[in-house]
C-alpha cells in the first residue's frame, strides 16, 4: 500500500463532505495514512467554526467528527527546528510545514487541498 501524509484541508473536506470530498477519498483509497500530532486540534478546530456557523447541522457535524477518531491515521511526532525551517524557506505557517517535513521524512505523497502547501511539496520533489 501506498504512503501518504494527510493534512487537515483534505481530510475535512473528506470528513464533512465538502466538495472536494469524492477527490481525496479517491487520493487516499488503499493507503496508509500518517499525520503530524496537530492534525486532531485542526479537525476540531474546523468542526467548531462549522457548529458556530451553523448550530443547527450538530448532530451531523458531531457525527463527521466521530468518524475521524476511528480513522487509521497514524500520528507521528515531528522535528519542530526543522519545520521552522521548511516554513521560513517556503512562506508557509509552522502547522503546514509540519504536513511537508512528515511528507518528506516518510518520502510520501502529500495529500492537501491548501494551495501553498501543495505548491512547496511539488518544489521539493
Amino acid at each position: 500500500m501506498a504512503v501518504k501524509v494527510v493534512d487537515a484541508s483534505a481530510l475535512a473536506a473528506l470528513l464533512f463532505g465538502e466538495p472536494e470530498a469524492e477527490a481525496v477519498a479517491a487520493r487516499l483509497e488503499r493507503s496508509n495514512l500518517f499525520a503530524p500530532a496537530l492534525l486532531g486540534f485542526e479537525i476540531a478546530s474546523v468542526c467548531l467554526e462549522k457548529l458556530r456557523r451553523d448550530p443547527q447541522q450538530r448532530e451531523a457535524l458531531m457525527a463527521a467528527f466521530a468518524l475521524y477518531t476511528r480513522m487509521p491515521i497514524e500520528i507521528v511526532e515531528i522535528n519542530h527546528a526543522d519545520t521552522l525551517g521548511l516554513a521560513q524557506t517556503f512562506g508557509l505557517s509552522s502547522y503546514d510545514a509540519a504536513y511537508l517535513w512528515l511528507a518528506d521524512k516518510l518520502s510520501a505523497e502529500l495529500v492537501t487541498l491548501d494551495k501553498p502547501l501543495q505548491l512547496a511539496a511539488a518544489m521539493r520533489h
